[in-house]
């Protein structure tokens, strides 16, 4: 209960991606009261087993405390935390909320055991975001880390892929004119060849966890009026990168393609992959779990070390309204975290 205790206090403390700072506080002050000490940085609070020792690999326990701004059509109040029938509501409840609390339940559980890893319980903040004030800025003053679990919500199965992220503005140049007359080079016209080919082209690698990259024209831009033909024209083009390509060389293709100029918001956000080999997700298939590739992105496209994604509830209550998590489920969770880390080699 404990747990979900903690859980319904944090949903009644608004914690939107960069306004963390009552969530972080409360945390902070939570994991104290423990009896562990806490490291802060920003609205990012971690704290590290007892009697922690770099001879030792160690183990990043990690979930978000932000959360989205609450989607129309809720009917519960998002910030105050409601149990029917097993289901607590609350926004982050289910994304990740119910992933902190039970890592952190698992964190202080295996401190009180003899194990051959160091763990380190981290709450991230900007995860919604992909903030760099988030986990990325945090990383850095860690130790050394072997492998991650990230908390989201995956019915605890093993994602041993993520799709990555990339963002392009593109822009098309033309010319402008008089819309009754022949004249100017129409931006739009410009940009069309290229949309199709976003829309058709296929990259010849695709994955066997995560299939083919992705890329969807999302947003467009152009003209001032009717009767000027527009010599700009933007649009933008949200690209999911499969382990087989890192974003710099699906840029590269790309600018071989198109004739407008594409800028990349951002090469950071990686695809990542863990072998079916490694210790956990031997143990998880053994415990009946079934890995999986996700097409969704998390924390994980910001570490550069082997990790898997796994925690409590369904991805699809994410982000909607009434969102809820079901108390069975972080029971569950707690309990499979442990058996699956308990004396684990990696």
């Amino acid at each position: 209960m404990e747990a979900i205790n903690l859980l319904k206090s944090l949903i009644a403390i608004p914690s939107i991606s960069r306004e963390e700072t009552q969530a972080a506080d409360f945390l902070q002050n939570h994991i104290e009261a423990l009896g562990m000490e806490t490291g802060r940085k920003g609205n990012n609070v971690w704290c590290l087993s007892p009697m922690f020792s770099l001879d030792k690999p160690t183990i990043l326990l990690n979930s978000h405390i932000d959360t989205v701004k609450p989607v129309r059509g809720w009917m519960k109040n998002p910030h105050t935390p409601v149990e029917v029938n097993g289901k607590l509501y609350g926004l982050g409840s289910n994304d990740a909320g119910a992933s902190v609390v039970s890592l952190l339940e698992t964190f202080t559980n295996l401190c009180r055991t003899q194990q051959a890893y160091n763990l380190i319980f981290l709450a991230s903040c900007e995860e919604e975001v992909s903030g760099k004030d988030g986990i990325e800025s945090v990383l850095p003053e860690l130790p050394p880390i072997s492998f991650a679990i990230v908390g989201e919500p995956t019915e605890m199965q093993p994602a041993i892929a993520e799709k990555g992220l990339m963002v392009l503005d593109v822009t098309a140049t033309g010319k402008a004119g008089h819309a009754a007359r022949e004249e100017g080079e129409n931006a739009i016209y410009k940009s069309l060849t290229d949309i199709a080919w976003f829309r058709d082209y296929k990259f010849d690698k695709v994955s066997p966890l995560l299939g083919p990259v992705k890329m969807s024209v999302t947003q467009i831009n152009a003209g001032t009026q009717h009767n000027v033909i527009p010599d700009r024209c933007t649009f933008v083009v949200d690209i999911r990168s499969n382990e087989l390509y890192s974003n710099e060389e699906l840029f590269a293709i790309i600018k071989e393609h198109i004739s407008s100029e594409a800028i990349a918001r951002s090469f950071r956000l990686s695809s990542s992959h863990i072998s079916e080999d490694h210790p956990f997700v031997k143990r998880a298939v053994e415990f009946g779990r079934q890995p999986f590739g996700s097409p969704t992105l998390s924390d994980q496209a910001l570490m550069r070390f082997p990790s898997v994604k796994m925690g409590p509830g369904r991805s699809s209550r994410s982000h909607t309204a009434d969102e809820y998590i079901m108390i069975r489920e972080i029971e569950e969770a707690i309990e499979l975290y442990e058996k699956l880390l308990d004396k684990l080699n990696i």
